[in-house]
Protein backbone atom coordinates (compact mmCIF):
# COMPACT_ATOMS: atom_id res chain seq x y z
CA UNK A 1 0.00 0.00 0.00
CA UNK A 2 1.44 3.65 -1.03
CA UNK A 3 2.34 5.69 1.71
CA UNK A 4 0.21 9.50 0.80
CA UNK A 5 1.52 11.41 2.86
CA UNK A 6 5.22 10.33 1.96
CA UNK A 7 3.99 11.42 -1.26
CA UNK A 8 2.27 14.50 -1.05
CA UNK A 9 5.58 15.70 0.35
CA UNK A 10 7.44 14.52 -2.50
CA UNK A 11 5.21 15.97 -4.93
CA UNK A 12 5.39 19.62 -2.68
CA UNK A 13 9.19 19.43 -2.54
CA UNK A 14 8.85 19.07 -6.71
CA UNK A 15 6.58 21.85 -7.16
CA UNK A 16 8.65 24.08 -4.67
CA UNK A 17 11.72 23.31 -6.34
CA UNK A 18 9.89 24.13 -9.90
CA UNK A 19 8.68 27.14 -8.53
CA UNK A 20 12.58 28.30 -7.74
CA UNK A 21 13.73 27.22 -10.62
CA UNK A 22 10.95 29.54 -12.28
CA UNK A 23 12.23 32.42 -10.26
CA UNK A 24 15.80 31.76 -11.21
CA UNK A 25 15.43 31.52 -14.36
CA UNK A 26 16.52 27.82 -14.71
CA UNK A 27 14.71 26.92 -17.60
CA UNK A 28 16.98 23.89 -18.50
CA UNK A 29 16.81 22.48 -15.28
CA UNK A 30 13.37 22.87 -14.62
CA UNK A 31 11.86 20.83 -17.63
CA UNK A 32 13.06 17.89 -16.02
CA UNK A 33 10.32 18.01 -14.22
CA UNK A 34 8.05 17.52 -16.93
CA UNK A 35 7.40 14.61 -18.91
CA UNK A 36 8.32 14.22 -22.07
CA UNK A 37 5.32 14.66 -23.67
CA UNK A 38 3.61 17.20 -20.91
CA UNK A 39 1.41 20.28 -21.65
CA UNK A 40 1.89 23.31 -20.06
CA UNK A 41 -1.61 25.97 -20.32
CA UNK A 42 0.49 29.26 -21.45
CA UNK A 43 -2.61 31.17 -21.10
CA UNK A 44 -6.57 30.05 -22.59
CA UNK A 45 -6.25 28.42 -25.84
CA UNK A 46 -2.75 28.12 -25.72
CA UNK A 47 -0.68 25.26 -25.09
CA UNK A 48 3.09 24.19 -25.12
CA UNK A 49 3.47 20.77 -26.05
CA UNK A 50 6.96 18.75 -24.59
CA UNK A 51 9.82 20.08 -23.18
CA UNK A 52 11.48 21.81 -25.89
CA UNK A 53 8.15 24.19 -26.54
CA UNK A 54 7.84 23.96 -22.74
CA UNK A 55 11.37 25.48 -22.05
CA UNK A 56 10.48 28.34 -24.52
CA UNK A 57 7.20 29.23 -23.05
CA UNK A 58 8.77 29.71 -20.13
CA UNK A 59 11.37 32.41 -21.37
CA UNK A 60 8.49 34.26 -22.81
CA UNK A 61 6.45 34.19 -19.90
CA UNK A 62 10.05 35.47 -17.85
CA UNK A 63 10.03 38.07 -20.41
CA UNK A 64 6.21 39.35 -20.24
CA UNK A 65 6.57 39.71 -16.47
CA UNK A 66 10.02 41.23 -17.14
CA UNK A 67 11.92 38.46 -15.78
CA UNK A 68 10.79 39.19 -12.23
CA UNK A 69 7.82 36.76 -11.85
CA UNK A 70 7.93 34.47 -8.88
CA UNK A 71 5.00 31.52 -8.28
CA UNK A 72 4.02 31.01 -4.34
CA UNK A 73 1.60 28.16 -3.77
CA UNK A 74 -0.94 28.39 -1.59
CA UNK A 75 -3.23 25.79 -0.33
CA UNK A 76 -2.88 22.34 -2.23
CA UNK A 77 -5.11 19.13 -2.34
CA UNK A 78 -3.26 16.12 -3.31
CA UNK A 79 -5.52 13.37 -4.84
CA UNK A 80 -3.35 10.47 -5.28
CA UNK A 81 -3.98 7.15 -7.62
CA UNK A 82 -1.36 4.99 -7.81
CA UNK A 83 1.59 6.75 -10.27
CA UNK A 84 -0.78 9.36 -10.68
CA UNK A 85 -1.41 12.73 -8.42
CA UNK A 86 -3.87 15.50 -9.48
CA UNK A 87 -2.79 18.50 -7.31
CA UNK A 88 -5.46 21.37 -7.22
CA UNK A 89 -3.64 24.62 -5.57
CA UNK A 90 -3.77 27.87 -4.55
CA UNK A 91 -0.98 29.33 -6.72
CA UNK A 92 -0.13 33.37 -6.85
CA UNK A 93 2.69 34.62 -9.15
CA UNK A 94 4.54 37.68 -7.63
CA UNK A 95 6.59 40.01 -9.66
CA UNK A 96 7.75 43.57 -9.89
CA UNK A 97 4.79 45.88 -10.13
CA UNK A 98 5.11 47.43 -13.54
CA UNK A 99 4.21 44.02 -14.63
CA UNK A 100 2.17 43.35 -12.40
CA UNK A 101 0.39 46.41 -13.18
CA UNK A 102 0.15 46.18 -17.31
CA UNK A 103 -0.84 42.21 -17.06
CA UNK A 104 -3.75 41.18 -18.28
CA UNK A 105 -3.64 37.91 -16.74
CA UNK A 106 -4.57 37.21 -13.01
CA UNK A 107 -1.77 36.71 -10.43
CA UNK A 108 -4.29 34.81 -8.24
CA UNK A 109 -4.95 31.03 -9.55
CA UNK A 110 -6.76 28.27 -8.62
CA UNK A 111 -4.18 25.96 -10.86
CA UNK A 112 -4.57 22.15 -11.13
CA UNK A 113 -1.20 19.87 -12.22
CA UNK A 114 -1.43 16.13 -12.80
CA UNK A 115 2.09 14.21 -11.97
CA UNK A 116 3.25 10.96 -12.96
CA UNK A 117 5.94 8.55 -11.42
CA UNK A 118 8.22 7.95 -14.08
CA UNK A 119 11.20 5.78 -13.10
CA UNK A 120 10.83 6.52 -9.36
CA UNK A 121 10.62 10.57 -10.01
CA UNK A 122 7.64 12.20 -10.16
CA UNK A 123 6.90 14.29 -13.28
CA UNK A 124 4.81 17.11 -13.99
CA UNK A 125 2.65 15.92 -17.61
CA UNK A 126 -0.06 18.56 -17.01
CA UNK A 127 0.87 22.19 -15.35
CA UNK A 128 -2.26 24.26 -15.68
CA UNK A 129 -2.35 27.18 -13.67
CA UNK A 130 -5.35 28.76 -14.58
CA UNK A 131 -7.59 25.58 -13.64
CA UNK A 132 -11.10 25.25 -14.30
CA UNK A 133 -11.06 28.75 -14.94
CA UNK A 134 -10.33 27.38 -18.90
CA UNK A 135 -14.62 26.31 -19.04
CA UNK A 136 -15.31 29.76 -18.99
Amino acid sequence: MQNVDLIKNEIKTVIDTCDKLIHEEKFDELVNFYTEDAILVIKPGMNANGREQIKSAFIKIASYFDNSIKPVEGKMIYLVAGDTVLVLAQTFLEANQTATENSEFSMERRATYVFRKIDEKWLCAIDNSYGTSLVE
